[in-house]
Order: structure tokens, then C-alpha cells, then sequence
């Protein structure tokens, strides 16, 4: 008897075939990373097998990924829409920033909708984007993008793939609050 519900035996079966998919690997190819027969690996995807642990495990290790990250897409995986009125909203109390988180719960990337009020001014250190490659898109405004010693004026609609990582600071210089999004992916 499995203590694993089929509903969730193929959510989780969707999420390994897009990891999978994700990295552009065939079923052969997360056989060889993960040491899983091709087979198995298809009956999981299918949802027909209700994993072990240790498959798992070894799904995990060749994806980069642990189990319980892994488990947490899978039930996200069904909500692909993420609703305006569900996206967590955080606003930093000394500037006004605000920050909406628009993508969906296990997304292979971060959406961010930011609005920069007039005259405000945030920064972030290197070691907040080591692991991540971004890109600014100005939706309405203008920001002034301070990365490292390199100043970028971004005007409505201009978009920028930031560099290695750096001291950054984001500035609204401008009479208007600024929109822009930020697009983030993990690297390696």
C-alpha cells in the first residue's frame, strides 16, 4: 500500500521530466548522471512508480537538487499561475522600495516587479548575486544602475544583463517612482 497519494506520484513524475527537460538531458542522459535505469526513470515520469527514497536521492544528486527541494516544486507544481492577489509583496520600511515576487513557486527562475520611489536608493553587495545571473527591464521611468564602478542609465523599456558580481546599488534620481523587473537564474 503506498502512503503517497497517485495525484502526487504524477506531480512529482511532472517535476522530474522538467528538471530533466530543464537541463535539455534525454531519459538516457539522467541515467547516466543519476545511475537510474532509463526504464525507471520513464515509469517515475509517467507517474506509474511511486519512488524510494534512494531514488530519489540519486534523482537528486545527478539534478543538483535535494529531495525535499525537489518534493516542494512537485507540489507547486500544479499552480503554475501564480495570481497578482497571492504574489508576496514586501516594502522596505526606510525607502519605500517595493517588491512583488511574480513568478510561480518552482519556476527555474525568479520574476521581480520592483517600484523605486523618487530619490530612493538601494544597495546590495557582491555576495547577494554570486550564484545568479540577472537582467533589469525599465517598465516605466527611469534608474539609474550603479554596478561596481560602471554607472548604466536606464531609460523606459531598456534592459540590462548585469555583469559579474559586484557591489551594486539601484537609484531613482528621477521626480517619478521607477517600475522595472528583475529576471534571476541560479548559475552552474
Amino acid at each position: 500500500m503506498s502512503t503517497i497519494s497517485d495525484n502526487f506520484d504524477r506531480c512529482l513524475g511532472d517535476r522530474v521530466r522538467a528538471e530533466r527537460e530543464l537541463r535539455g538531458w534525454s531519459l538516457s542522459d539522467l541515467s547516466d548522471h543519476s545511475g537510474v535505469s532509463r526504464a525507471m526513470i520513464h515509469k517515475v515520469e509517467r507517474g506509474e512508480s511511486s519512488p524510494t527514497a534512494s531514488l530519489l536521492g540519486k534523482l537528486c544528486g545527478a539534478f543538483g537538487l535535494t529531495v525535499s527541494s525537489l518534493i516542494a516544486r512537485a507540489e507547486a507544481g500544479s499552480q503554475r499561475l501564480s495570481r497578482h492577489d497571492d504574489q508576496p509583496l514586501w516594502t522596505d520600511p526606510e525607502t519605500g522600495y517595493t517588491r512583488r515576487h511574480v513568478s510561480p513557486d518552482g519556476s527555474p527562475f525568479d520574476i521581480v516587479a520592483v517600484e523605486l520611489p523618487s530619490g530612493a536608493r538601494v544597495a546590495y553587495p557582491a555576495a547577494s548575486f554570486v550564484f545568479l545571473r540577472q537582467c533589469i527591464w525599465v517598465v516605466r521611468g527611469a534608474l539609474t544602475f550603479v554596478e561596481g564602478e560602471t554607472v548604466h542609465a536606464l531609460e523606459s523599456g531598456d534592459c540590462l544583463l548585469l555583469g559579474p558580481a559586484v557591489d551594486c546599488e539601484f537609484r531613482n534620481d528621477s521626480d517619478e517612482t521607477c517600475r522595472y523587473v528583475v529576471v534571476l537564474t541560479k548559475t552552474g
